[in-house]
């Protein structure tokens, strides 16, 4: 498996493919098509989606789609095809490539891990998480990498039989990691659903848990691939793995976020417009603003002090398409729900006096400026 003139299928990792079978050349740029084809989709979709450049989300996305899934399938195209004498061309586009990938598409789902688990303390050890797997399995796959490839006769083989063992180990444990994120999304979610009756929501918290398991089996199945030692394959089909998990985060974390906000400014309409009241006939309740009958509620605003503000911003609003006020950053929705506080009152040279009392803007004269 570890030499370059086997003509098995899990030969490569120190050369190109050395067999004559057309059939695995075929899926070999297939796969990497594939790969290109979601990566420049994904890519696209990003900057038509979101109009404000910045946030974790969006950094996170660009560069795993950007920087990860098109450099790493270029790279491995490359080394097994044999396209180029410079070995360490290849070895770095899969190396930069790689790290991109699977660290980001991690990102990409801790960016918007806080809009169901609100808790820093489970936050910041995810966190934690993903840097020290950066650090005690990208850092030393590197190094046998590079050995396996670069490195003189008399020394590869010991590269490369430590690449053969670091590789399964870091497979597992980047599997593991992504585990723990897919859970938490699952769990968190499970226990909104018991808490929230509404169909629209619940619809959007289902995507998520199905795309969460989706996850899961795509990663169990590359694993698979993994330890039945076939390297060629498992290192393309990582590719397409990738580029269609984030493709799917990205579809159902823009909803997510559409619901989160959604649902907190329906609790604040809530909390400030209480029961309907009983008025005389002789004042107009279209025009009413507040709860006369009792006092003025204290508002209180959910706060997500762990929520990226922005980024809730962006994702509420480009993805869904609302349009945006200038200048001000905020949607038109959100008047919409804070309900309509200013009424147009003609002056008084304008208002018809003849009319029954009903239809006088009742509540508003004393503000209106007329006398008698």
């Amino acid at each position: 498996m570890v030499s370059g003139s086997s003509n098995a299928p899990g030969n490569g990792i120190t050369g190109g493919y050395s067999g004559e079978d057309l059939g695995i050349r075929i899926v070999i740029a297939t796969l990497a098509g594939i790969t290109w084809y979601n990566a420049i989709e994904l890519i696209a979709l990003v900057f038509v989606t979101f109009s404000q450049y910045r946030g974790l989300y969006f950094w996170s996305l660009l560069v795993s789609s950007s920087v990860g899934l098109i450099p790493y399938s270029l790279g491995f195209l490359l080394k097994f095809f044999n396209l180029t004498t410079e070995t360490w061309l290849s070895v770095t586009f899969i190396t930069v490539g790689w790290y991109c990938m699977v660290t980001g598409q991690s990102v990409v789902l801790y960016s918007r891990l806080h809009l169901v688990l609100p808790n820093p303390r489970i936050l910041r050890r995810v966190l934690a998480m993903i840097i020290i797997n950066v650090i005690i399995l990208h850092f030393p796959t590197t190094v046998l990498t590079y050995g396996s490839n670069l490195a003189s006769n008399n020394q590869q083989t010991g590269y490369i039989n430590g690449y053969n063992v670091m590789e399964k180990i870091q497979m597992t444990g980047f599997c593991i990691q992504e585990f723990v994120l897919s859970a938490l999304y699952i769990w968190e979610t499970t226990r909104m659903l018991r808490l929230d009756p509404d169909k629209g929501k619940r619809k959007i918290m289902y995507q998520l848990v199905a795309i969460n398991l989706i996850i899961i089996a795509m990663d169990i199945g590359l694993l698979v691939v993994e330890y039945m030692d076939y390297y060629i394959m498992e290192t393309m089909i990582k590719g397409v793995v990738y580029s269609v998990k984030l493709k799917l985060e990205f579809a159902v974390l823009g909803k997510l976020v559409f619901l989160v906000h959604v649902r907190s400014h329906i609790w604040k309409q809530e909390s400030v417009s209480g029961p309907p009241s009983e008025f005389p006939d002789f004042i107009d309740a279209t025009r009413v603003t507040s709860d006369m009958t009792h006092a003025a509620p204290t508002i209180r605003q959910r706060s997500h002090p762990w929520m990226d503000s922005g980024d809730v911003d962006i994702a509420m609003f480009e993805h869904t398409g609302l349009p945006r006020e200038s200048g001000t950053g905020h949607s038109e929705i959100s008047h919409a729900l804070s309900g309509d506080t200013q009424t147009n009152i003609p002056p008084c040279s304008e208002r018809d006096f003849t009319e029954s009392p009903q239809r006088l803007p009742a509540l508003h004269i004393k503000d209106s400026g007329c006398a008698g």
